[in-house]
């Protein structure tokens, strides 16, 4: 049988595979992960998202598909010029051996985009309309009015019920995408049966949607290891102690350790490197989202709290899971990012699929 399993709360689905579609000659809207960071002069400083969906764009450009490729960047409150999608149709231009400066400006049913070439065509950051992160009908239909077939590869976007992501699947033909595909197989294996002991680092600093996760991580794994910002958060954090979802599993009690900061509050603090250092060092997975303190400029220090971090975790000798465009980045600069088995294109995608929630996205591609 064709498609992925994956296994959520007991519950087998299947995933729609693009191998069985039929898209020769036909319209295809993509949804790709293009939320990648810019530099002030619109230059893409990290480009590990878009390199990861040139598979499936380029099964469906050898298929002879035509695709209208999409997106979103950042948070903007309406049109931002400086999160315009328009680097990133230039990347794809680039890397697809097109000319950038061929790019032709183009307006399709109301959406603003750029024709790359005959077959192919990226739109504008979707979340210029407010209808997108409404999960709006109509906009729904816009969007569905472009294509024949629909194609979700933006795993780190399928915790969000949006227009691109929910609403579009519910009115097209749709398929998982390759990297979709291979994110829910290898994080469902993880989900169902990890093996222990399970080591879970959450750090970075968006506090409001990994306080959460951190309550949903203590009742998976047997050590949450807590850092960054978020480790401030200390009442909080010791309210999670004293509130387990549910009983241990097998005798199984999770333990929760939070990491102090430095004195100018930029680091983890040595000491608590080292103390989970030797924690990780017992584990047999180790799952990391978000750095433990600050990198930005410090990518050629090794001996910050992130950096440690890294290597001790790569030398544990254990599964090792990373997530998160921050941990990501960071993890790419200092030349480390190959080390580790598994890298998610998702960062709170990741997360919230490890602790048993079903994302909107992939119950969408549901058949």
């Amino acid at each position: 049988m064709s498609g992925v399993y994956r296994l959520i709360s007991n519950i087998m689905y299947k995933l729609p595979d693009l191998k069985t579609a039929q898209i020769k000659d036909k319209k295809v809207f993509l949804r790709a992960d293009i939320d990648v960071p810019l530099s002030g002069n619109e230059e893409i400083s990290d480009d590990t998202r878009l390199k990861d969906s040139l598979e499936t764009l380029n099964y469906l450009i050898q298929n002879d598909a035509f695709i209208i490729l999409a997106g979103h960047l950042g948070r903007p409150e309406g049109i931002e010029n400086d999160l315009s999608a328009e680097p990133i149709a230039k990347w794809y231009s680039k890397e697809l051996n097109f000319q950038s400066e061929n790019l032709k400006n183009v307006e399709i049913n109301g959406l603003k985009g750029w024709e790359i070439s005959e077959n192919l065509t990226v739109l504008e950051n979707l979340r210029f309309h407010e209808e997108e992160e409404k999960n709006d009908p109509e906009f729904s239909k816009k969007l569905s009015s472009l294509a024949q077939i629909y194609v979700n590869d933006a795993f780190a976007s399928s915790h969000r019920a949006h227009a691109s992501i929910v609403g579009i699947a519910e009115l097209l033909p749709h398929f998982a995408g390759f990297m979709l595909t291979k994110e829910v197989q290898a994080l469902s294996l993880l989900l169902e049966d990890p093996k222990r002991p399970l080591v879970v680092v959450i750090g970075g600093a968006k506090i409001e949607t990994k306080l959460p996760m951190v309550k949903k991580m203590y009742d998976l794994a047997d050590y949450v290891l807590v850092g960054g910002l978020i480790a401030e958060e200390t009442e909080t954090l010791i309210k999670i102690t004293r509130e387990k979802v549910s009983p241990p599993t097998n005798g199984k009690k999770s333990v929760l350790l939070v990491a102090g900061l430095n004195v100018d509050e930029t680091d983890v603090t040595s000491k608590d490197v080292e103390n989970f250092l030797q924690i990780i060092s017992l584990a047999k997975t180790v799952v990391w989202n978000g750095p433990v303190g600050k990198t930005e400029g410090r990518e050629e220090n090794l001996e910050i709290g992130s950096a440690k971090l890294a290597k001790g975790i790569i030398e544990s000798g254990a599964y090792t899971v990373v997530g998160g465009g921050d941990t990501i980045g960071y993890l790419k600069k200092i030349g480390l990012l190959d080390k580790f088995s598994f890298v998610s294109t998702g960062g709170g995608a990741m997360l919230e699929l490890l602790s048993g929630e079903k994302l909107p996205g992939v119950e969408a591609l549901v058949d």
